[in-house]
């Protein structure tokens, strides 16, 4: 049986991922995933494809706070942020064409990011009043999300990655993918022709594959890029002239009586899949 291995979430977006345990599924994404986000002067959302450094900011959390460090500039000392801010100053922001509201977190944020990636830029928040609705191309009228490239959860399968990794001259890790839910057990791929399934006592429904970007040519850990892996899978896992790794998925929370936690080793069911 198919057995979640890893969770990640990404509290500040496209900053360094947090491995956790468990986490509570909200419908917007596992509490706290990037709920956060960096935009520019004008207002413009940033991601390592703009600026790789972002890579080196280290995120970790502890009862109350978010936590955020640069890797290599300890002169520039811990950024600590509560986990529920204050409302401040809303501003309509974009992520891709999705427009919502976000509000400005404060100016000794903006100031340790603007210095830490040597860029002028400001900390936004999604409040819960904040409604992103997903693409109703692939997904159900109620589905939303946080300030996620496009869907709430991005399942990843190890398996895939190791037949990957053997067509790589230099191995990579999961990470580079940047996923919420990885499991273990699956057969290569077969994570493409998922239509919903069942993660513990979780119901999820599948959105469609992740198509990928040159953010996954960054080194996390070195914020170095380069051309790989891009280039090898798409050599033998591309269709409609976009790369794929990974499963977009929602959470079908109206099937869920109460609050449900994720745990490692939750056991993962397809429910249905193309044949």
């Amino acid at each position: 049986m198919p057995k979640l291995q890893q969770l990640w979430i990404y509290p500040i977006k496209s900053l360094s991922g947090i491995s956790l345990t468990e986490a509570k599924l909200t419908r917007r994404g596992l509490a706290h995933d990037r709920r956060w986000m960096l935009i520019s002067a004008d207002d413009q959302f940033l991601t390592q494809r703009e600026l790789p450094e972002m890579a080196l900011l280290d995120q970790s959390l502890d009862t109350d706070h978010l936590l955020v460090q640069h890797r290599h500039k300890p002169e520039l000392g811990l950024l600590k942020l509560s986990l529920q801010p204050k409302p401040g100053d809303l501003i309509e922001v974009v992520v891709w064409n999705d427009a919502c509201l976000a509000h400005f977190v404060d100016s000794v944020a903006d100031e340790w990011f603007s210095r830490a990636l040597g860029f002028p830029c400001r900390l936004v928040y999604m409040p819960e009043s904040s409604q992103r609705i997903v693409d109703q191309k692939y997904a159900q009228e109620n589905d939303i999300t946080s300030f996620s490239d496009g869907f709430p959860y991005l399942l990843a399968n190890l398996n895939s990655l190791a037949d990957l990794n053997q067509r790589l001259e230099h191995t990579v890790g999961i990470e580079r993918f940047r996923p919420n839910l990885v499991i273990d057990g699956m057969e290569p791929w077969s994570e493409d022709k998922i239509k919903s399934f069942k993660l513990g006592e979780a119901h999820f429904h599948s959105t469609k594959p992740c198509a990928r970007c040159q953010v996954i040519t960054i080194d996390p850990q070195t914020a170095k890029t380069g051309k790989e892996p891009l280039k090898t899978l798409a050599t033998f896992h591309a269709w409609n002239n976009k790369v794929f790794f990974g499963l977009n998925a929602c959470w079908d929370f109206e099937k869920a009586a109460d609050s449900v936690i994720l745990r490692i080793g939750d056991e993962l069911k397809v429910l249905e899949g193309d044949d």
